[in-house]
């Protein structure tokens, strides 16, 4: 366990629990939802975790590379899916340690599965908000499509608004994946607005707004890999909202005709993808 401070913000990232983030706060506020001690945090809706090597999900874990279709493992079986990658199930290892940051890393080099990469997260607390940059490394000897994502449980109280624009909304299928894309321009509204939403949004331009009944307001603004793709998850029932930016649309392999709005990233060996994020939070005035 890790417990960072820095700028009013406190933190407890759990490097070998695939680098979730078990609680974020600014000011003594709860920011993300608290995972309970103990608690998985792949299976709880509360902290965050890294999507990697792909966000959201892939039918039927196919994925095609150079040429070849190959098979993830499919780890959401009623819906016949793999999601949200495989860096979560995984230990990052420790490379640097501050009282205010950390940096964690991740080497896959599984035979038994058809991708290969390095990565780096690193998680900044300061005056300036809360700084995440994520970074994937291509490894192997060939070329392969890679993408990420960073999953927040956002603390939603009652009373909670979401705004951002962006210039798509798609729509889905019963198992949650996307079939088109429709004309959209902005989100702006309380849970009348955003209440049951599983979608996903391309066209976004990097900043999404959070405001709370007492008037804190937390901001995201995403730059590089991150900067275009947005999917909203509101678990009806749940004091959360997910706000996850992504580099790709999910399915996007198989769907040639949506992957255009956000394609995942073929990478040669020792190319690398970034995505930062930092994240803001202001008082009521």
């Amino acid at each position: 366990v890790l417990a960072l401070a820095g700028g009013g913000w406190t933190a407890v990232l759990l490097p070998d629990r695939g680098a979730a983030l078990a609680r974020l706060d600014w000011r003594g506020r709860a920011m993300l939802a608290p995972l309970p001690d103990g608690a998985d945090p792949n299976a709880t809706p509360a902290g965050a975790f890294v999507m990697l090597p792909w966000a959201n999900r892939l039918d039927g874990g196919r994925i095609g590379i150079g040429g070849a279709l190959h098979h993830l493992p499919v780890n959401r079986a009623a819906d016949r899916t793999a999601i949200h990658g495989l860096a979560r199930d995984r230990p990052w290892v420790v490379e640097q340690a501050a009282p205010d940051a950390a940096a964690l890393t991740q080497v896959l080099d599984d035979p038994a599965l058809p991708l290969r990469y390095a990565a780096r997260f690193r998680l900044a607390l300061s005056s300036a908000g809360v700084a995440l940059t994520l970074g994937v490394t291509a490894r192997g000897d060939r070329p392969q499509p890679l993408g990420f994502g960073w999953h927040p449980w956002f603390a939603c109280p009652r009373g909670t608004r979401l705004a951002f624009n962006a210039r798509w909304r798609f729509r889905h299928d019963a198992r949650q994946l996307p079939v088109a894309a429709e004309p959209f321009a902005r989100l702006d509204g309380g849970a009348h607005a955003y209440a049951g939403l599983d979608t996903h949004f391309a066209g976004w331009d990097g900043t999404a707004a959070l405001r709370h009944p007492d008037g804190t307001l937390l901001r995201l603004d995403a730059t590089g890999a991150w900067a275009g793709n947005l999917q909203v998850y509101a678990p009806p029932g749940q004091p959360a909202l997910c706000v996850e930016p992504m580099s790709h649309v999910p399915d996007a392999p198989n769907r040639p005709v949506l992957a255009p709005f956000g394609p995942m990233t073929v990478l040669r060996p020792g190319e690398t993808l970034e995505g930062r994020l930092l994240l803001t939070a202001t008082p009521d005035e």
